[in-house]
């Protein structure tokens, strides 16, 4: 496979663990998307998280297909592993989560930060659906900032991190960060903060507490679109790589000269193609509206809110 051509695959990649309290991760790029889905594990016990994982979606013929789904379970079962836990960072704006398909299969329970109630309000309004998306249905663990689980033997640290939505999380295990849309890979920045519920000066918040952790913590970020100088996705890099090179946040920045710029930035922006229907979906914890008469599911589209 050439360079030019890996943002268009489903690459794989595995961050070994480093020992003493280490997870091993495998990062699975979803391409349509440029999104980045997790397996933690335990290398101690072969237990393992799922985190972020994609149910694909067709935005022209509204159809979905399991085929992330299938490529994360295929790789799970490949290396032995048991999952604990499904868990997402937020409620997508690009994608479908894949939280209760994965639920099901897996036998594992899902879970989501707990402000998603929150977030949920805002998105009842859109779709005039006051009743609709109630979260506490959906998901069987709404964290809390300053939680904490376990996998396998591995502690799990739970931390808040509004700014790209208000309800955002950071799963926190041993030496690896799973930060979502907060950072970006170095040479592209930092994520969005124009959605609903969104605020920059929170995210300048949100990333100056994760880039406080320790120096060699692994930040694994949610998306990547590749860059000018470069043609493969990435989406891992430390807390140090970041403060030297990060092209919004590195060392030195003055946060009001990036909530102006990263203010700039996202006016700039358009929605992306499949959040309207993504939201009603990612608020359910990834399942359709019951069924109609006729057996089958349907999606409201609010017109001229956005």
């Amino acid at each position: 496979m050439n360079e030019a051509s890996q943002l268009e695959q489903p690459v794989v990649r595995l961050s070994k663990s480093k020992g003493n309290g280490s997870p091993d991760v495998f990062g699975v790029y979803e391409p349509d998307t440029g999104s980045i889905q997790y397996i933690c594990a335990d290398p101690a016990t072969s237990k393992a998280a799922v985190i972020d994982v994609v149910w694909n979606f067709d935005p022209k013929s509204y159809r979905t297909d399991t085929r992330s789904i299938d490529q994360v379970l295929a790789l799970v079962e490949e290396r032995g592993l048991t999952v604990e836990w499904v868990l997402d960072t937020h409620p997508h704006a690009d994608h479908f989560m894949a939280s209760a398909i994965l639920s099901e299969r897996t036998r594992a329970p899902n879970a989501i930060g707990e402000k998603v109630r929150e977030i949920a309000v805002l998105w009842c309004d859109y779709y005039n659906q006051p009743d609709s998306l109630t979260v506490e249905r959906h998901f069987e663990k709404l964290f809390a900032d300053g939680d904490s689980f376990k996998v396998g033997e591995l502690d799990v640290g739970v931390i808040l991190s509004p700014g790209h939505t208000l309800g955002s999380i950071t799963y926190v295990c041993g030496d690896a960060a799973f930060v979502h849309d907060t950072l970006m890979y170095p040479d592209s920045g930092t994520a969005r903060t124009d959605f609903p519920g969104g605020s920059t000066s929170e995210l300048w918040n949100s990333i100056q507490t994760i880039l406080s952790l320790q120096e060699g913590t692994r930040l694994f970020v949610g998306h990547d679109y590749g860059s000018d100088h470069r043609d493969e996705p990435a989406w891992e890099a430390t807390v140090r790589q970041h403060l030297d090179k990060n092209i919004h946040v590195k060392e030195g920045t003055r946060r009001e000269e990036w909530i102006g710029r990263r203010n700039d930035k996202d006016k700039t922006l358009s929605l992306p193609d499949r959040m309207l229907a993504a939201l009603q979906i990612n608020l359910r914890g990834g399942r359709l509206p019951d069924a109609e008469a006729d057996g089958h599911s349907y999606l409201k589209l609010p017109v001229n809110r956005f």
